[in-house]
């Protein structure tokens, strides 16, 4: 007799993107299709001397179990560290430590989503949520997006139609889009939540990957002066694409009665993130080194995205559109057609395994009206040569 599984596994499919890395395995092949920091550029001698601090200082503790709401010393340094992002008056109370931000979403969807509900996400978005929103039983609405970002009346008429349970939102440099939400739409968003009394949840986890210019500050610092957005938001940080991913430590603030409902489902979930890596962080970030890492891991992938942007603007030409990356890790094409040439990224990406090089096609990001002319790109973990000699395969690929 077979087993008999959940039916909310019914509303979700195996990840495209973790489906695609099987075919990663012909030697020589150059990856733009992983979400992942540059291994190379972990500050590897920060973090042992970090851990070893850990271990002299407070074995104890880091070894033992700990709170679910997290490790009290590295809240206290998460709080200074959102402090000094311009998030005034943040106490280490307002905010939990989560296994990455990825736990922070899934708290969100136990916490907040009923089989049935509608949620309202940007298309296109991180493909997790919307497979975990779905697993939840959340109907997932899609709401445009250009390179300012979601376009808030758009958002505005959704939120009237459907009466999310929640908005999610990438606003800086998103996933995949790169898009960056301009100023004036922060505050318009703010106040869609306010005067809609609906939860918006900032998901910030490339905002330090700037470059040059600074973006605009989150809607968690901008609420404050959009009078009664605070107890309508909720914003998650992570430390995974700036510090290390293997370390999973991200960080949810969100209302109090919104917070102590997720620590109740995380006690369920995990008891608590590693008390190890979580005094770790805490370490590195006391010992004041994030800093000069931030500088150094921006202008590495400035150089990368601007090669990339280079490089498809040499090799594709028209063929592809897309606007230049101010931060993060990818870059968001869509293929144009002209002069005939291919349209639908699927196709694409499967002559471009052939010719040597990976990408992710677009369609797995839209929660509905897919775009097939769309394909992200992560130019991340190929140093520049690599990327140049990948477009030129891309390129390759695009004429067959």
């Amino acid at each position: 007799m077979p087993l008999a599984f959940a039916d909310r596994l019914n509303n979700v499919e195996t990840s495209a993107i973790r489906e695609l890395f099987k075919l990663l395995g012909k030697p020589g092949i150059i990856s733009f299709a992983g979400g992942f920091p540059d291994s190379a550029m972990f500050d590897v001698a920060g973090i042992r001397a970090a851990s070893e601090r850990v271990l002299a200082e407070e074995p104890g503790a880091a070894l033992q179990y700990g709170a679910t709401e997290g490790y009290q010393p590295l809240r206290e340094q998460l709080a200074t560290f959102m402090q000094g992002k311009g998030v005034a008056g943040l106490a280490p109370e307002q905010l939990i430590v989560t296994t990455g931000s990825q736990q922070a979403l899934d708290l969100l969807g136990k916490t907040m989503i009923d089989p049935g509900d509608k949620v309202i996400v940007e298309g296109p978005t991180f493909l997790a949520t919307i497979q975990c929103f779905r697993l939840y039983g959340a109907e997932v609405i899609s709401a445009p997006v250009d390179g300012e970002g979601v376009q808030p009346d758009a958002l505005e008429r959704l939120i009237v139609e459907h009466h999310p349970k929640l908005v999610y939102l990438i606003p800086t440099f998103g996933n995949p889009s790169g898009a960056t939400l301009s100023l004036e739409r922060r505050k318009r968003v703010l106040e869609l939540a306010a005067r809609h009394q609906v939860l918006v949840v900032e998901d910030d986890p490339y905002g330090d990957l700037y470059f040059g210019e600074a973006p605009p500050a989150s809607l968690l610092a901008l609420s404050a002066q959009v009078p009664g957005s605070r107890e309508w938001l909720a914003h998650c940080g992570s430390l995974s694409k700036v510090l290390s991913p293997g370390l999973r430590v991200g960080w949810l603030i969100a209302p109090p009665e919104l917070l102590a409902r997720a620590v109740m489902c995380k006690q369920f979930s995990d008891a608590h993130t590693s008390t190890f890596a979580q005094a770790t962080a805490a370490q590195y970030l006391k010992s004041g080194a994030m800093p000069a890492t931030l500088a150094h891991v921006r202008t590495v992938y400035a150089e990368r995205a601007q090669a990339m942007g280079d490089a498809l603007r040499a090799e594709l030409g028209d063929a592809v559109e897309f606007v230049q990356p101010r931060g993060g890790l990818f870059l968001w094409v869509r293929l144009t057609g002209a002069r005939g040439q291919e349209r639908d990224a699927g196709a694409l990406a499967k002559r471009a395994i052939d010719k040597g090089v990976a990408f992710v096609p677009g369609t797995p990001f839209f929660s509905q009206n897919p775009d097939a002319a769309t394909l992200r790109l992560s130019f991340a973990t190929a140093d520049v040569a690599k990327i140049r000699e990948g477009v030129a395969r891309l390129g390759q690929a695009l004429k067959g």
